[in-house]
């Protein structure tokens, strides 16, 4: 029987007669497994004595019963044995197990870690805790956390700290409105005390932005506190500056708050943690009376150092105290809980900048890579000086020569510390120049005092301490072999009776461990020196060396369960644990004369830090680890299983483009799989296959036309984790970066790169890393972006080779564009502003990946390659690149370098502009075109809003619509060319720039009928490449028409550009459009005929003849318009101002007509047309107009929020008031799915209820029905459980929308003839009133 509740081990036969022994899962209210959210959420590991929210534990957990079946039955199962493990995708095993957890498992879980736990906290199940500290809350020794504190802290600044701690051990801190400053220069040791706080609580605290904090503008600065930690903590703060202490009096004083999340509804909280801030900067009060100044406790470093390797020395001990100092600090602060009541802060100051201070504030940078390439020195300097404000930086070329004097060396062409090529590399830093850092010191260290180099581990031939401690235990001398000679059941020596200078094996007391440090040399060999130094970092305990006379052996009691200890540290560093049969295998040759000491932290567990994840090999040294904890059947108690781990492991480095060469491992492994008892010759032919060495460099493909290759690429930040994901183009391949260093993101800047907004977020982020920044860092930089709208980097705009969003022709969202395609689309649902689990990089990794291949498919897809040919040839005709904007290249090829061009007012209502050559409208010829619109007024409403008033309507401030919804026949539809082009042109907008604009449009104008020669003659020639090719010249037509578009788009922008006049107040540009639009209504109605529509720049004339459409040409020339007679409808139904029906009238009749065919009617004669959302429905249009068959994609709805998120309820089996919340995202398709079919109530996050839980809305469109993600649907094959009746209301609706205006059966139909309500023989009601008993769709 398995260990845990919900699994049963079962058997079948498979293929070929294989017994498969595979897990069944079973339908209970487990205690051992909860669900949230329909998906798992936490699993109980006995061994732990914990909960674990690591999935990958779950499945390692369910692996090992399963191995564990097969081996106590494989007397019944026979050879012929396949276990179906989790870990094997080919299995099977994994989708069953996500099945059972989001689809047949209810939720059914409780909030884990709501108390602190110690490694001796007593923990229980109901305990809920999934974390445990790994150390005991115990009283010992804190010799090294004593010394350095000492050094760092008066006494009085260092009992404030301990204080602080002190609250967290007790539990008091949840209630203690007091936060700690640590304020003092760099490198004084604000963060060594930082990070002692963080080892101590690892798992309880959590970053914030202290700068977001303070300000008043940012509403999201509390999405870091949301996971309500006991402490919050930021290493380099900034609280200079408040401009509102509200909100910091309130989180520090445990208030209930309003939390406002992105994407999300504002929610009430009250938080719990103590916050503790380093910061360089003086924190600044705006308000004296508030409550701020008596809740902050500063604290202020000593300014004393050391040195530096004895500084490295005592943080490495500290990690052994942890607990021992939890204890003291308990005691400091239950000495005087109201020590800090009435305390007022006393001390603030500040810092300096200029060319040395960039040395100065790079110098950790520099000395740690020894080199750097000038391009990124620059972009370091760069930030630099926007950050300081420095106000006369040097130029590139003086600082080029400025950073020679700080390094020995300058290569115009050099390898840099990775081994790729770079040009105008400095190596060889002059580290010596700087005395502030001198031997390149951690903060609170001075290495200028440095003492020689030495060690308490003094080895000489004495006498035994061991000896006397252990004389006792069961000893026996090795034989031969080197193995022990007897069975220990069988021995009855003591070591006190044999010579323990020979070799011989000691039985231990399980508690005694020993430390084996076998670090080896430049040489590979043994190295005596490294084993010392690596070994002097330990706490203090006794010492021998090893029988190879290099290695080093440290001896400890371990005061807790010495079974749950790794056997690996590090690597080279051993545990040694002598449990069971085992024993130490000893030689005294020297020792020390120390006595063995107790160890109680430090040490790491088995299952600790994920019960391994293998899918986040980040190095060679990782991969070792992993192996040899697979050797040590750690990961499994049986060879098979272990041996299928190193293959898995060595698999997912090999594809995962890890350098690696453990071929030196390779005997090990093949030793250890011939071990196997049983499949033995399986093993091996496992160890066969293996890669023992990591694949070739990346492969770049070949230069074209001597231009980099194409890089597409995305990023992802968390406060933890930065993922940069790329691959080539037309590769398969997606290559992740995980935490990348600066080298490699600037290795990854010399391609040609492309991303999606890129411009505006991820160059930012890959600028930020390049120049240093930490991974914090870059967390901070993207919620700054994201939230503030601030801190861009001026140079990283351009580090780009182009950016989709800011060419394409259509903005949305990335994931809009993925449905459109039909893109497999994915949501993370993570939380950005919280660190992600290790073992969801993957997952991480996989969105982001998903995110760089649909960048790819949009670049390349038909519509986004137009605009992109389109791009190139504005950026050819402007003389700039592909990567600046569309604004910025037509402003250049309009303005040219003119950055503050004379632009010109037209007063509409006379005409008269204030252009420096007036010329004066004469509506009575048609030598000048007219102005002037009498009668115009720009006037205060009884809103207080000014407003264009025009012949008693409002024309607004964009263009004119007007519509009268009914069905008509022979509808002319006539659009006016670049109606607000013309207008700019008309009255010389941009004053002597008018032309180059005018010749632009006269461009497009001519490459549409096909007059190149004409076309070749304008802009210098320029244009002619482009026109001898019609492709080329149909793709500098759509360059031109993007380009032409974006300029009214300036002109009636609040932004400052060249193109806006701040006169234009009332957007003259639209409203002289307007004007006309509205003029010619009235001539076109005073003239006997109907305007059923006018849209901006276009107008629907019912019945029109001839005569009436060459009336509106020559009316429009007058004011310099030309209308194109774009198509007839030979029936139209206009239900509003925005949405109709039509049917294009026939070539043929057309022709008949007109002596011509319109150019939609010579393309699309016959055929239907809708405007507007209700008849453009596919399913609606399909089956009412177009009769095409529906296909599943017409099927499918696409629904988006544009705030908070989409949620799936799928509570159709659940009791009544109880739900099971999927998320989804902002955006996702779905379909309508039957009741019972297992769909899902689609729902939208609307505000908070008065008990703090979440509201939530129905989705617009969505209420009253069940859906589902119509990729699941497609990919389950449920098509026939698509609810039909949702799309049948839409097409009952669209019936019910026409018939308000006349006979649908006619209108739908193919006839021809006379409309219903011209024929005599039936009144018209009665032939509504049959057409609404006898419709029925079908």
């Amino acid at each position: 029987m398995p260990m845990i509740d919900f699994l049963r081990i079962a058997t079948r036969t498979g293929k070929h007669g294989v017994i498969e022994v595979y897990p069944n899962f079973i339908i209970t209210k487990s205690k051992d497994l909860m669900i949230r959210g329909s998906d798992f959420y936490a699993i109980w590991l006995e061994e732990r004595g914990l909960w674990s929210t690591e999935e990958q534990d779950a499945l390692q957990l369910i692996d090992r019963e399963l191995d564990i079946y097969a081996n106590e039955h494989k007397q019944f199962l026979g050879d012929n044995v396949r276990v179906l493990h989790m870990w094997d995708a080919q299995s099977g095993m994994i989708d069953i197990w996500h099945k059972y957890c989001q689809r047949q498992m209810r939720d059914n879980y409780h909030t884990l870690d709501e108390t602190l736990i110690f490694a001796n906290t007593s923990v229980k199940k109901d305990s809920y805790a999934s974390k445990r500290l790994p150390y005991p809350l115990e009283q010992g020794s804190i010799a090294a956390y004593d010394e350095l504190m000492t050094t760092l802290y008066s006494p009085e600044e260092r009992e404030k700290i301990e204080w602080a701690i002190g609250s967290i051990v007790n539990g008091d801190s949840k209630k203690i409105q007091k936060f700690l400053v640590l304020y003092g220069p760099p490198g004084s040791g604000k963060s060594t005390i930082l990070n002692i706080i963080q080892n101590m609580f690892d798992g309880y605290w959590a970053v914030f932005d202290s700068k977001a904090l303070g300000s008043s503008s940012n509403a999201f600065a509390l999405e870091a506190f949301k996971s309500n930690p006991l402490i919050a903590i930021q290493h380099d703060g900034d609280l200079s500056r408040i401009e509102d202490n509200t909100r910091l009096n309130s989180l520090v004083s445990h208030e209930t708050m309003m939390v406002n999340e992105k994407f999300r509804s504002a929610y009430a909280s009250q938080f719990k943690c103590f916050m503790f801030l380093g910061t360089n900067k003086p924190v600044k009060i705006t308000d004296a009376k508030s409550g701020l100044i008596r809740r902050l406790i500063d604290v202020e470093p000593s300014g004393e150092k050391i040195p530096a390797k004895k500084y490295r020395d005592l943080v490495s001990k500290v990690d052994f105290e942890l607990g021992a100092i939890a204890w003291h600090c308990k005691e400091v602060y239950e000495k005087n809980k109201h020590r800090y009541d009435d305390y007022v802060p006393t001390r603030m100051l500040g810092a300096s900048n200029d060319f040395y201070n960039f040395m100065l504030d790079s110098y950790y940078i520099f000395k740690k890579e020894d080199g750097i390439s000038l391009k990124r020195a620059w972009a370091m300097y760069d930030t630099y000086n926007q950050e300081a404000k420095v106000s006369y930086p040097y130029s590139r070329r003086a600082f080029r020569e400025e950073l020679m004097n700080y390094f020995s060396d300058y290569k115009e062409r050099a390898e840099d510390m990775n081994g790729e090529r770079v040009r105008s590399y400095y190596s060889g830093f002059k580290y010596e120049k700087f005395k502030e850092f001198l031997e390149d010191p951690p903060p609170g260290v001075d290495a200028g005092n440095d003492p020689p180099a030495s060690s308490w581990i003094e080895l000489k031939e004495q006498h035994s301490l061991f000896n006397d401690i252990c004389k006792d235990c069961l000893a026996q001398y090795a034989n031969e072999n080197g193995t022990p000679m007897q069975k220990w059941e069988n021995v009855k020596t003591r070591l006190t009776g044999i010579d323990t200078k020979k070799l011989h094996y000691v039985k231990v007391p399980e508690n005694h461990i020993v430390i084996d440090f076998d670090i080896p040399g430049p040489d590979g060999s043994k190295s005596f020196e490294r084993n010392l130094e690596a070994a002097s970092k330990w706490p203090k305990t006794y010492a021998e060396l090893s029988k190879s006379g290099a290695g080093i052996h440290l001896h400890y009691i371990y005061t807790g369960d010495p079974a749950k200890l790794s056997r690996i540290y590090d690597e080279n560093i051993e545990i040694k644990v002598f449990t069971g049969k085992s024993s130490l295998r000893r030689k005294l040759s020297k020792c020390n004369d120390i006595s063995i000491a107790n160890i109680s932290s430090g040490l790491p567990l088995k299952g600790e830090k994920a019960m391994v994840d293998v899918k986040q090999i980040q190095n060679e040294k990782h991969l070792r680890i992993l192996i040899k904890k697979a050797l040590a059947k750690e990961i499994s108690p049986y060879t098979k299983p272990s041996v299928d781990f190193i293959a898995h492991v060595m698999d997912e480095a090999y594809e995962g483009n890890v350098p690696y060469n453990v071929d030196d491992m390779r005997n090990a492994i093949l030793g250890f799989a011939a071990s196997s008892t049983n499949q033995a010759e399986t093993c091996l032919k496992i160890v066969a296959k293996m890669h023992f060495k990591s694949k070739d460099d990346i492969e770049v493909p070949p230069t074209e036309n001597g231009e980099k290759p194409i890089v597409f690429f995305d990023c992802e930040v968390f406060p933890n984790l930065l993922i940069v994901n790329w691959k080539f183009a037309k590769q398969e391949k997606v290559y992740r970066l995980v935490n990348p260093s600066p080298e490699e993101i600037e290795s990854l800047t010399k391609y040609r790169l492309i991303g999606f907004n890129n411009r505006k977020y991820d160059n930012h982020i890959l600028w930020g890393r390049m120049i240093g920044m930490s991974i914090e860092q870059i967390y901070a930089l993207s919620d700054r972006i994201v939230n503030q709208h601030e801190g861009f980097f001026g140079e990283a705009y351009n580090l780009s080779y182009t950016d989709i969003y800011d060419f394409s022709s259509k903005k949305q969202s990335l994931k809009k564009f993925e449905l459109e395609l039909g893109i497999h689309h994915q949501e993370l649902g993570l939380p950005w502003d919280q660190p992600v689990p290790k073992s969801l990089w993957d997952k991480v990794a996989e969105y982001c990946d998903n995110d760089v291949i649909a960048t790819e498919t949009l670049f390349y897809s038909k519509k986004r390659q137009a605009d992109f040919v389109a791009r190139e040839i504005l950026a050819d005709l402007a003389g700039l690149t592909v990567n600046d904007t569309t604004n910025t290249l037509t402003t250049r090829i309009i303005f040219g370098k003119e950055k503050h061009p004379r632009l010109v007012y037209t007063d509409l209502a006379t005409g008269k502009s204030d252009a420096i050559v007036e010329v004066e409208p004469d509506i009575l010829t048609d030598t000048n075109i007219i102005n002037a619109f009498p009668g115009y007024e720009w006037v205060k409403g009884d809103d207080g809003q000014m407003h264009n008033m025009f012949r008693g309507t409002d024309l607004g401030k964009g263009g004119y619509v007007y519509a009268e919804p009914g069905m008509y026949t022979n509808v002319a539809l006539l659009d006016v060319a670049s109606l607000h082009p013309h207008s700019a042109v008309a009255m010389n907008y941009f004053g002597e720039y008018t032309k180059h604009f005018n010749d632009l449009m006269d461009v497009r104008i001519y490459v549409k009928h096909g007059e190149y020669e004409k076309a070749k003659g304008l802009f210098g020639g320029k244009l002619a490449k482009y026109l001898d090719d019609p492709q080329q010249a149909k793709a500098l037509a759509q360059a031109l028409k993007i380009a032409i578009n974006s300029v009214y788009g300036l002109t009636s922008a609040s932004f400052d550009n060249p193109f806006r006049n701040p006169k234009n107040v009332n957007n003259i540009v639209a409203l002289r459009g307007a004007l006309f639009m509205r003029t010619l209504q009235d001539e076109v109605q005073q003239r006997g005929f109907a305007v059923a529509h006018i849209k901006t720049d276009s107008i629907k004339i019912p019945d029109a003849t001839p005569e009436i459409i060459a009336f509106c040409m020559d009316f429009a020339k007058k004011y310099g318009y030309t209308f194109e007679h774009e198509a007839t409808y030979e029936r139209m139904c206009l239900v509003n101002n925005a949405v109709y029906i039509a049917k294009y009238m026939d070539a043929d009749q057309c022709n008949a007509r007109y002596g011509y065919a319109p150019g939609d009617n010579a393309e699309e004669g016959g055929e239907w047309t809708a405007t507007g959302t209700q008849f453009q429905v596919p399913y609606v249009f399909k089956t009412l107009f177009s009769k095409e068959p529906i296909e599943f994609a017409d099927l499918c709805e696409t629904k988006s929020v544009s705030k908070g998120a989409i949620y799936l309820d799928k509570n159709e089996d659940l009791p009544e008031g109880e739900h099971n919340y999927i998320f989804v995202g902002r955006v996702g398709q779905f379909c309508p799915i039957i009741p019972g079919a297992g769909g899902a109530l689609l729902l939208r996050e609307a505000g908070v209820k008065a008990n703090g839980d979440m509201k939530y809305d129905s989705v617009t469109g969505a209420k009253d029905y069940r859906w589902l993600e119509s990729e699941m649907v497609y990919q389950l094959r449920m098509e026939e459980s698509i609810d039909k009746t949702y799309f049948n209301k839409e097409v009952d609706d669209a019936v019910k929308e026409i018939s308000k205006y006349g006979d649908f059966e006619w209108f739908a139909s193919d006839d021809s003839g006379m409309p219903p309500w011209q024929k005599p023989d039936i009144p018209w009601d009665d032939v509504q009133e049959e057409t609404a008993r006898n419709f029925e769709v079908r």
